[in-house]
C-alpha cells in the first residue's frame, strides 16, 4: 500500500483539469449506462407493446442521444486516463535515467545493461496500467456497479436477489484466470528483460563473437529465449480469451430468462420490466468482472499455512524444491534441516512471495498467497536472517524501521525482549546512536539483536528465522537464542537452522534433501529412526560427550496459543 500510495504520488500534478474532467466523464458515463435500461423498457411497453406511435420518435431519439452521450464519455475518459498514464510514464522514465546517471560503476558491474534497459523501457509501461486502472476502477466500475444494481432492485427486487445469488458464480473463475494472467505477465517481463540483456550483449561482443565463430551459436541461444517469450504470451493469450466466466454468466442469465420469461408469459411481468432487467443484467457484468480481479487482503492467521505440491526452479529444467507438501500449524514451530543446498532457504522465501512457486501453491487459512495483496501478506511476516541488514542511521530508527512514529517505550521494550537495551545504553549516545554501513559499528551479535528487535516491534503473527545464530559465537547465541524464545512466543514460525541444537525444541522438525522432504517428526521421534536426521545429528554432535538424544538445557518455550487475526 505505501509503494501504491506513493505511486499515486504521481498523479498530483495531473489532477487539474485532465483528471477532474476524466472523472467527470466517468461519472456522467455510469449515470448514462443506469438510464439504458429505462430507455429499453420505454420502448417495448409504449412501442411494441401498446404500439403508441407518438412514443417512437422519442425512442429512436433517446437511443441515438444515449449512444453518443456513451460513445463520447466513454471515449473522453479513456483518452483523458490514457494521457496521465502516459505521463506518468514520461515522468518515471526521466526521472529513473537522471538516477542512472548518478549511480557509481558497481552498479553497472552488477548488473547487465540490457535488463536496465529493460527496466527503463518496458516494466515502467506496466505502471501506466496500474494508474488507469485506479482510475476507473474507484470512479466509473464502482459507479457503474452501484448504479446499475440500484436499476435492478428498482425494475423487479425478486430477480435482482435471484442475480446477486448467481453472479458470484462467475467470480471464483474470474479471480483465478486473473491470477493466471498476472503471472503470466511477471514472467513475460522478465523474459523480455532476458531477450534485452541478450541482445545488447550480443551487439557489445560482436567482435569476439565473430572472432571466434559463434554466430550460429549466438543466433540459437537467442532464437530459445524468443520461442521462450512466445510461448509466455501466447499463453497470455489464451487465457484472456477463455470464455469460461461469459458461459457462466451465460447459464445464470439463461435460468433468470427462464423464470422471467415465464412470468412474462403469464402476464404477471410486462416485457419492457423484463427486457430492462435483463439488459441491465448484462451491463453490470462487466464492472463486476472488472472488480473480482482485486486482489484480497489477509486479516491474519487462524489455522495454517501450508504447501501443496510446491515446486520451484530458478532456472527452468534445474529444479531447487520437488513437491514439497508441508503444513505450520498456528501457533507452533516448525523447523527446516538438512544439509547446505538442500533448498531451505528457497522455501522459507517463497511464504513472503520473494519468489514465486513454478509448481503447486502456498495457502493462508485456505487462502492462495498468490491472490492476497503482497502488501497484506508481508506486513503479517517478520524475517531474522543470518545476514542481518541495518541501515546507516540511529539505533532507534532501525528498531522502528518504516514506523518512525512508534513511541519510545515500545522501542526501548522490543530491545530489552531482544536482549539488546543493556548494550544500546552503552552506545555514546544510546538509541540515537548512528550505527555506520550495515551496522559495522556494532558486534554481530549485537548486530542480530537489534534485528530481532525490529521483528518484535512488528508484531507480526508469521515468523521466519533463516540461519538466525548460525555466524555467532558461543556468548552471543545464547543471548540471541533467549531472545528469538520471546520472538517465537505465540507466533507461527518456521525456523531454518543448520545446528540442531537450536531446534531440537521445534514442535516439529522437517529434513529436506536436495529440494523434497525426507522426513519429520520430532527431535525425539526422528532420532530413534534412525534415517536422515540422525546421520545429520551424529555428523554435528559425535564428538560431544553427552550421550546420543540428551535433554538440552534450554528454557522451555512458553506453551502456543491460537493467534487471532488482528
Amino acid at each position: 500500500m505505501k509503494h501504491y500510495r506513493r505511486l499515486l504520488a504521481y498523479l498530483r500534478p495531473y489532477v487539474w483539469p485532465h483528471g477532474a474532467v476524466a472523472v467527470a466523464c466517468m461519472l456522467a458515463f455510469s449515470a448514462t449506462e443506469s438510464a439504458i435500461p429505462f430507455l429499453a423498457k420505454f420502448t417495448f411497453d409504449q412501442v411494441f407493446t401498446q404500439h403508441h406511435s407518438g412514443a417512437l420518435p422519442f425512442a429512436v431519439a433517446f437511443v441515438l442521444l444515449a449512444a453518443v452521450l456513451r460513445g463520447g464519455l466513454d471515449f473522453g475518459a479513456g483518452y483523458l486516463t490514457d494521457w496521465i498514464g502516459q505521463r506518468v510514464v514520461t515522468d518515471l522514465r526521466n526521472q529513473l535515467t537522471a538516477h542512472l546517471q548518478r549511480l557509481d560503476l558497481a552498479f553497472f558491474n552488477r548488473r547487465r545493461a540490457g535488463q536496465i534497459v529493460s527496466r527503463v523501457m518496458a516494466d515502467v509501461t506496466l505502471v501506466r496500467a496500474t494508474v488507469t486502472d485506479a482510475l476507473t476502477s474507484l470512479f466509473q466500475d464502482i459507479t457503474r456497479l452501484l448504479g446499475l444494481v440500484a436499476v435492478a432492485i428498482y425494475m423487479d427486487w425478486v430477480l435482482a436477489l435471484l442475480a446477486v445469488c448467481l453472479f458470484p458464480v462467475a467470480a471464483l473463475p474470474i479471480r483465478y484466470f486473473s491470477w493466471q494472467l498476472r503471472q503470466t505477465s511477471r514472467r513475460q517481463q522478465e523474459a523480455i528483460g532476458r531477450l534485452n540483456a541478450l541482445l545488447h550483449e550480443n551487439a557489445q561482443g560482436n567482435r569476439v563473437v565473430k572472432a571466434f565463430g559463434q554466430e550460429r551459436y549466438e543466433e540459437q541461444r537467442f532464437n530459445e529465449h524468443n520461442e521462450r517469450l512466445f510461448h509466455i504470451v501466447l499463453r497470455a493469450s489464451v487465457i484472456r480469451s477463455l470464455p469460461i466466466t461469459e458461459v457462466l454468466a451465460g447459464i445464470a442469465v439463461a435460468g433468470i430468462i427462464w423464470l422471467a420469461g415465464s412470468s412474462v408469459i403469464n402476464g404477471t411481468r410486462t416485457q419492457g420490466a423484463f427486457v430492462g432487467f435483463v439488459i441491465t443484467l448484462f451491463l453490470l457484468y462487466e464492472p463486476f468482472k472488472k472488480l473480482v480481479r482485486t486482489n484480497y487482503t489477509l486479516t491474519g492467521v487462524d489455522q495454517a499455512i501450508e504447501f501443496h505440491d510446491v515446486s520451484f526452479a530458478y532456472e527452468p529444467g534445474e529444479p531447487v524444491l520437488r513437491g514439497v507438501n508441508l503444513r505450520i500449524p498456528v501457533g507452533q514451530v516448525v523447523a527446516l534441516v538438512g544439509i547446505s543446498g538442500g533448498g531451505k532457504s528457497t522455501l522459507a522465501d517463497l511464504i513472503p512471495r520473494f519468489y514465486d512457486a513454478t509448481e503447486g501453491r502456498i495457502t493462508i487459512d485456505g487462502v492462495d498467497i498468490r491472490g492476497i495483496t503482497l502488501a497484506s501478506l508481508r506486513s503479517h511476516i517478520a524475517v531474522v536472517t543470518q545476514f542481518t541488514f541495518l541501515f546507516n542511521d540511529s539505533v532507534r530508527n532501525n528498531i522502528a524501521y518504516g514506523e518512525p512514529s512508534r513511541p519510545m517505550e515500545e522501542v526501548v521494550a522490543a530491545a530489552r525482549a531482544a536482549n539488546a537495551h543493556d548494550f544500546i545504553s552503552e552506545l555514546p549516545r544510546g538509541y540515537e546512536t548512528h550505527i555506520g554501513d550495515l551496522g559495522v559499528r556494532l558486534s554481530g551479535g549485537q548486530r542480530q539483536r537489534l534485528a530481532i528487535a525490529r521483528a518484535l516491534l512488528k508484531n507480526a503473527p508469521i515468523l521466519i528465522l533463516d540461519e538466525a545464530t548460525s555466524a555467532l559465537d558461543t556468548e552471543s547465541e545464547g543471548l540471541v537464542q533467549e531472545a528469538l524464545e520471546r520472538l517465537m512466543a505465540n507466533r507461527t514460525t518456521l525456523v531454518v537452522a543448520h545446528r540442531l541444537s537450536t531446534v531440537r525444541r521445534a514442535d516439529r522438525i522437517v529434513v529436506l534433501v536436495h529440494g523434497e522432504i525426507a522426513e519429520s517428526g520430532t527431535h525425539e521421534e526422528l532420532l530413534a529412526r534412525g534415517a536422515e536426521y540422525r546421520k545429520l545429528y551424529e555428523l554435528q554432535f559425535r564428538d560431544l560427550d553427552a550421550p546420543l538424544g540428551a535433554p538440552v538445557t534450554l528454557a522451555p518455550r512458553p506453551r502456543p496459543v491460537r493467534q487471532v487475526a488482528p
